[in-house]
């Protein structure tokens, strides 16, 4: 994958899978201590300790539609490419908290990516499921909470074109505050 948007897609839409109906996604920028920090955490169906023990394996999946699963290999290898670390914590029933961080300045660093879009695509193509993203950037912070939006909005689903067009005007123009001109 060329940027970390895009790992951050495909974790999250494995929480989507293992039936997850809150997914928690944390981005932190720290330029101080050198290191960004992406942390996805669901409390979908989790894993067993064998399926945990083979998840960094690219020939293991749990999917049927193909035998291959490059997705978290991948994820890893992008970080530790960096001098940075990768864990996966999971426990069935509970859900899985995957942890990547990176060397921020590292020159094998994959850009972030359009995190904006990823974020605001989960939200409006899984509407069943409540999303919390933080998004930080040395200190400064924002986050969205998709229960907040309910709790406002009631009937009105997240996907409906008005509710979709504020959320990603809502990213973007966070994003903008926090990043205040500092863009990974």
């Amino acid at each position: 994958m060329t940027e970390l948007s895009l790992n951050v897609l495909d974790v999250a839409n494995n929480s989507v899978r293992a039936m997850a109906d809150f997914i928690e996604i944390f981005i932190r920028i720290h330029r101080e201590s050198d290191n960004l920090m992406i942390i996805i955490t669901d409390n979908g169906c989790g894993m067993t300790g064998e399926q945990l023990a083979k998840v960094e394996d690219p020939f293991f999946t749990t999917r049927t539609t193909r035998g291959v699963g490059l997705g978290i290999p991948f994820f890893k290898q992008a970080a530790i490419n960096t001098g940075g670390s990768f864990t996966i914590e999971s426990s069935v029933g509970k859900g899985t908290k995957v942890t990547a961080v990176f060397g921020l300045s590292h020159i094998d660093r994959m850009p972030l990516g359009d995190m904006n879009s990823t974020i605001y695509t989960l939200i409006t193509i899984n509407t069943h499921i409540n999303f919390l993203y933080t998004y930080e950037n040395d200190g400064k912070r924002f986050h969205l909470d998709t229960r907040e939006f309910r709790s406002i909005l009631g009937d009105v689903p997240l996907d409906a074109p008005q509710v979709s067009a504020y959320i990603k005007d809502y990213l973007d123009e966070n994003q903008k505050e926090v990043d205040n001109g500092y863009y990974v």
